[in-house]
């Protein structure tokens, strides 16, 4: 007998309609004995298929028409992504960076005081109760204390082994609802450990919420966005995403935004912050989205530890802009998010934006004295070259990383460097010649340039814009990293401090604003600034009156 349904069957003797989906041949003895935690509304279903069973059937647990449709499709959703996992044989390998944003999950579900039901059926670890709504203060207080230590513990010596039985249901749970159906034995160990410290700090959450303390938790911030692993097929991803998804519209949107010129960072911020909304709401449907649901979701961010500044730069944004386009496009009937912002603040300034001169020498002192250990070759000459030219070019640090040995060429006695987005990101998308300094070039980097084989000189990046993308943002940050070793101060950037004191260097020099900006790749202030260009001989003469920058 098959069991493949549509749309939700009745029962005999309940007015609630039931779930029923078969189990794929292929995949159901991979799927005997495996707990799934199955969306149900704002809570789970545990439902474990036993050796007899040729289906998944649970209640849906309601009578609303829209409801019944929207569980539904969430079950069933999510059931497709456990059989694509179940019938993938390599085991994945995660980042470190993955194994906390997946733990991060876990993080949020139980830190959040006012769910705790969903909570517990989420991680549904045998033990662990919760505090109750009839406790006091300092019972409650009590409990959670009790919690913590037990949990403490539990992971005193940080031994993936002793973690496995209390928490290993839990990793397979998560990551099954990710498509992946086991990690390494690297991987795994590494998120039952950081299962276990999002565990712990979401008790101390929870605990000082018990304690009458409901300030935001500096630790939310810590958890990144989950990423799927290198592998992992993303076209099926977006072949899942209805029309009607709220995922299916950041993708419809950007079909037409990519074409226009948008960025491929702006449509990654916008997935982000709307995939956080789907994780909030506990649905993903666009039409159920009301005005209050983005206002309690602002809040929420704001009680995350998230700043104003991105809350409105860059979640605000992106729903107006994506809900904005389904309105126009005829998607949805109104924008949710139309209206709805957060005051942003001045933001205190202790000092100058730019490197001070102690700064840029001693940045440009440990560049020459780098010594290059375990890193890969490219890697190490970044760390050598890229803070050289981004002190004499002011630059962005992923425009120095993404050169390649093309993009450097000789005119007369000059040479010039020409920043392109057919090599990579270019935040203006319009390329623009750089003069090198004599500095730079007494520092040797010609030699090295002639040494260099073709191609990029910082970078080994895979195929694709993705993988040229991908290879910058590390390298910028190992770089960013670097720097950071000699300049503490966190009240400057590490690659944006370059391209301020370049600006007040030549502003000192009497070079006029116009060239710095065609120099660095700022836009025109005005109309009449776009008119006429800025020649190499005009950029040559500026270059030449910024000092040397003497190093002991």
């Amino acid at each position: 007998m098959l069991f493949r349904v549509v749309r939700p069957m009745s029962r005999n003797g309940s007015r609630s309609p039931f779930f029923v989906q078969r189990i794929p041949a292929d995949v159901r003895d991979e799927a005997v004995g495996n707990t799934l935690a199955i969306p149900l509304g704002d809570s789970f279903v545990f439902v474990t298929p036993s050796e007899s069973a040729q289906a998944i059937r649970f209640s849906l647990r309601t009578t609303d028409p829209s409801e019944i449709k929207t569980r539904q499709a969430a079950a069933a959703a999510f059931l497709e992504s456990v059989w694509k996992s179940l019938r993938s044989d390599a085991p994945a390998h995660l980042t470190h960076r993955q194994a906390t944003a997946l733990a991060g999950e876990l993080y949020r579900v139980w830190a959040d005081s006012e769910n705790r039901a969903r909570s517990v059926a989420m991680v549904h670890t045998p033990g662990v109760g919760w505090a109750p709504d009839t406790e006091s203060h300092e019972e409650q207080e009590a409990h959670w204390a009790a919690i913590v230590a037990m949990w403490e513990k539990v992971g005193r010596d940080g031994d993936p082994k002793h973690l496995e039985k209390p928490l290993g249901p839990i990793v397979d749970r998560l990551l099954l609802t990710k498509g992946i159906r086991r990690a390494d034995s690297e991987s795994r160990a590494m998120l039952l450990v950081a299962f276990w410290m999002a565990l712990r700090d979401a008790f101390m959450s929870r605990q000082r919420n018990a304690g009458g303390d409901y300030a935001p938790d500096p630790k939310a911030a810590r958890f990144p966005d989950w990423q799927a692993p290198e592998g992992a097929s993303k076209e099926k991803l977006k072949r899942g995403a209805s029309k009607h998804s709220l995922t299916g519209l950041v993708e419809d949107w950007w079909k037409e935004a990519k074409r226009a010129g948008r960025k491929q960072s702006t449509y990654e911020s916008y997935r982000n912050s709307m995939a956080r909304l789907v994780a909030f709401l506990q649905h993903d449907t666009a039409s159920r989205v009301t005005p209050e649901n983005i206002v309690r979701f602002k809040d929420y961010r704001v009680q995350s530890g998230v700043s104003p500044k991105t809350i409105k730069d860059s979640d605000l944004a992106g729903m107006k802009t994506v809900f904005g386009w389904a309105v126009v496009n005829r998607r949805l009937p109104s924008n949710p998010a139309e209206g709805i912002t957060i005051k942003v603040g001045k933001s205190r300034k202790l000092r100058s934006k730019g490197f001070y001169d102690s700064e840029a020498i001693a940045i440009l002192k440990h560049a020459r004295e780098f010594v290059p250990g375990r890193e890969a070759p490219k890697l190490a000459a970044a760390k050598r070259w890229v803070p050289w030219l981004c002190a004499f070019t002011g630059a962005r640090v992923g425009e120095m990383i993404q050169i390649r040995k093309e993009d450097l060429r000789r005119e007369g006695k000059l040479w010039v460097l020409h920043v392109t987005p057919e090599a990579g990101p270019v935040k203006s998308d319009e390329a623009r010649d750089v003069v090198l300094h004599r500095q730079v070039i007494e520092e040797g980097f010609l030699e090295f340039f002639e040494k260099s084989k073709g191609g990029y000189l910082f970078i080994d990046p895979k195929a694709g814009e993705l993988g040229v993308r991908n290879a910058v943002k590390t390298a910028r940050n190992k770089v960013n990293e670097f720097v950071r070793e000699v300049v503490k101060d966190k009240n400057v950037d590490p690659s944006h401090g370059w391209r301020h004191r370049f600006k007040t260097v030549g502003i000192d020099q009497g070079v006029e604003m116009r060239v710095l900006d065609a120099i660095q790749g700022h836009a025109p202030r005005n109309v009449s600034e776009g008119y006429g260009d800025v020649t190499i001989k005009a950029k040559a003469n500026a270059i030449a009156r910024f000092p040397s920058i003497e190093i002991a």
